[in-house]
């Protein structure tokens, strides 16, 4: 069977808060089995964790934000990301402020991280949340929802109306091999027309050319250029495997999203943990013979 894993050894990132604009460091810090996944802020009185947990999310603005009743934790998708990438279960994820640092604008450095403290089994089982029937949320306009599936794919569609941009879709497994190859690298993005307005709602602060792509109206800004063609699309995978991550166990099924920003991923998580009819909690290598995915009639959304 699968095992829950945690890391051998503790490792930092370091970086500045891409909307508070200051100093950020996280540690990344073993934890026991069937712990779960919790920020703790190191810089408050009694350090409060929370859990990576969707009930826990109280905003999605341009990120995910989880807040308890005192304090918040800011951008925690993309370190979330390579950990759901990495099969990493149990973790403490201690900070000294409000935000997750942000880096390059990718989860490239939360990879390497991860790569050095390396990943450790654990002696309990890894639990899944198996998709039996389909589960939807959203509108014609943008919508995301789950199908089953044996194993976990992912396909996303974008639609922006900018010549660099366009239509994208990307459709894949996800693995640890796929993910580092093909989704971490891939970084944030915005427009310069509304960096203004952003950072006069305090967003945005610590946005520049170094931790994000930046559009004029036209093409874009940064000098050295895309990493990837349809390295949008492949950030909002990134993203939305972040997000996914707050349903509290690892899904097996096929997510389908179009035009689905953080609002529509927590809104799904949160459907997801509501229609326990429509899942199922399976041990790989124990349960799955007995459930194979041939005896079930599979659905679509048109």
């Amino acid at each position: 069977m699968y095992l829950q894993r945690t890391i051998r050894k503790q490792v930092s990132v370091k970086g500045v808060g891409l909307h508070t604009g200051e100093p950020a460091q996280l540690n990344f810090c073993p934890a026991p089995a069937d712990t779960g996944i919790y920020f703790v802020r190191k810089d408050l009185p009694g350090a409060p964790a929370i859990a990576a947990r969707a009930q826990f999310v109280k905003a999605t603005q341009l990120a995910t934000t989880l807040g308890g009743d005192a304090f918040s934790i800011s951008t925690v998708e993309h370190c979330l990301s390579a950990l759901a990438a990495f099969r990493i279960d149990n973790l403490f994820i201690e900070l000294e402020g409000p935000e997750i640092p942000i880096c390059d604008g990718s989860a490239k450095h939360f990879v390497e991280a991860l790569l050095e403290a390396k990943m450790v089994e654990q002696e309990s089982a890894r639990k899944y949340a198996y998709i039996s029937q389909p589960i939807y949320y959203g509108t014609d306009e943008k919508h995301a929802y789950v199908t089953p599936y044996n194993g976990f794919r992912i396909t996303c569609t974008i639609d922006f109306p900018h010549p660099k941009i366009g239509r994208q879709t990307i459709d894949l497994d996800i693995n640890e091999h796929s993910y580092t190859r093909l989704i971490a690298n891939a970084r944030t993005f915005g427009f310069l027309r509304d960096v203004e307005a952003l950072q006069a709602k305090g967003l945005a602060r610590g946005g520049s050319l170094e931790n994000a792509i930046v559009l004029d109206a036209h093409s874009v800004v940064n000098k050295e250029g895309l990493r990837y063609a349809d390295e949008f699309v492949r950030h909002k995978v990134l993203d939305a495997l972040g997000d996914l991550v707050t349903l509290g166990m690892p899904l097996m099924g096929h997510l389908v999203l179009y035009k689905a920003g953080h609002d529509v991923m927590n809104q799904l998580v949160r459907k997801i943990i509501a229609s326990p009819e429509s899942y199922r909690h399976i041990e790989l290598g124990t349960d799955l013979y007995d459930y194979r995915l041939e005896d079930h009639h599979l659905w679509a959304f048109t």
